[in-house]
């Protein structure tokens, strides 16, 4: 029987005030990694009308200037307009960094401590991450959160090229994707909500948003007289950024990750260093996941795992393919299991993850980007004839 509905995931732009702070924190976390590889990193940021609170634990032979580092993210992202009073030049900033407990340190460290049952390096927190991945797209992502992170990259591009002066860097977006059969065939409705100057009236940003970004990112076939287009509701967006709400690192989990089609464990990943399987194993699980669908072994996969801090192997790991398997799941686990590793420092050696490349992944998403295979490792389909050649 035909089932038809409506799914929809959001997006939210550099200057919206969560994604300036998750943008400060993986600054802060590159700049680290940049000197001292094994720097230990969890940092977490808050961002109100003209204050910057910087704070956390960190653990690092990198001698950094945060205020800078702080300063030079927010003029980056674009708040220098001297009519804002978040301003790149102008900005309070607090640092309230502390060290790394030295509880944790010896449950991550790979070396043998009292209490501890092995000498290996343990995951730097308990929780549980989850992978998924899906034929929808050819980054192998929904297809809601994949066009909703086109509309604001591409509203970033524009206004970053000077294309339309009255934009400002506070931004969302949000894509409603018509499903029949489990597939996407359409589009009912389009949200682009952009920060502005005051001077610019809403029908010329309307009708510049619907022509230049809606229609120039979204699949012509997806689009049709029905579909809604809904720019700037309110009818006004001049006060935006953190003068106009509070940012918080972390807040946005479903944006950075699969827009809700997806489960999530509710760990956030900016800020913090690879140790944090919060946001490592979360990697791997996508790796994982991406791999099954490219082998062919079924269309839709999510993969989960589960962690206990200072313990080196994971205490579960599931693998749900929701019905559209093409080999039995319990072969696709055997194979997952025979061709990864799911220990904390082998997804680091295989992911390649002591490096200074967060700050790509920060926004628009962490999973989905396929330009930078160097970077973004974890969107790599290099396992996939391995899996399928072990599940025969």
């Amino acid at each position: 029987m035909s089932r038809r509905y409506i799914f929809s995931s959001e997006s939210v732009g550099e200057g919206h005030p969560d994604k300036v702070c998750d943008t400060i924190s993986d600054a802060v976390l590159d700049a680290c990694l940049a000197h001292d590889r094994h720097s230990r990193v969890a940092c977490e940021t808050y961002a109100k009308s003209n204050v910057v609170i910087v704070g956390g634990e960190i653990t690092t032979k990198a001698d950094l200037d945060y205020v800078q580092i702080v300063r030079d993210t927010v003029r980056e992202i674009g708040y220098v307009n001297d009519d804002d009073v978040f301003h790149a030049d102008k900005l309070f900033v607090t640092n309230i960094i502390t060290k790394q407990s030295p509880d944790i340190a010896q449950g991550v460290d790979a070396r043998a401590a009292n209490g501890k049952e092995t000498a290996e390096q343990g995951a730097g927190d308990q929780g549980l991450m989850f992978g998924y991945a899906c034929d929808e797209t050819p980054e192998l992502m929904p297809a809601p959160i994949m066009f909703a992170h086109r509309l604001g990259r591409e509203l970033t591009r524009i206004r970053k090229s000077g294309k339309a002066g009255w934009l400002r860097p506070d931004a969302k977006s949000q894509v409603s994707v018509i499903y029949e059969n489990e597939k996407p065939i359409g589009i009912s409705c389009v949200v682009v909500s952009t920060q502005h100057t005051r001077d610019v009236k809403h029908s010329e940003i309307r009708s510049f948003i619907i022509e230049n970004v809606i229609k120039e990112v979204l699949p012509d076939e997806m689009l049709s007289e029905k579909t809604q287009f809904l720019v700037n509701p309110t009818g006004n967006f001049v006060v935006g950024g953190p003068q106009g709400d509070t940012g918080l690192t972390g807040r946005k989990i479903i944006v950075d990750s699969y827009g809700g089609m997806g489960r999530h464990g509710g760990g956030a990943f900016s800020g913090k260093d690879p140790s944090k399987v919060d946001r490592s194993a979360a990697y791997m699980a996508r790796w994982v996941a991406k791999n099954v669908v490219a082998a062919g072994l079924a269309r839709k996969c999510e993969v989960q795992f589960a962690y206990a801090i200072g313990h080196p192997k994971p205490l579960s790991v599931h693998i749900d393919t929701f019905g559209t398997h093409t080999i039995d799941e319990e072969t696709i686990e055997r194979a997952v299991l025979a061709t990864f590793s799911f220990k904390p420092a082998d997804i680091i050696q295989q992911l390649d993850l002591l490096r200074p490349i967060y700050s790509k992944t920060t926004n628009y998403g962490h999973f989905g980007k396929i330009d930078d295979l160097e970077a973004i490792t974890w969107e790599r389909t290099d396992k996939a004839n391995e899996l399928r050649s072990t599940a025969r």
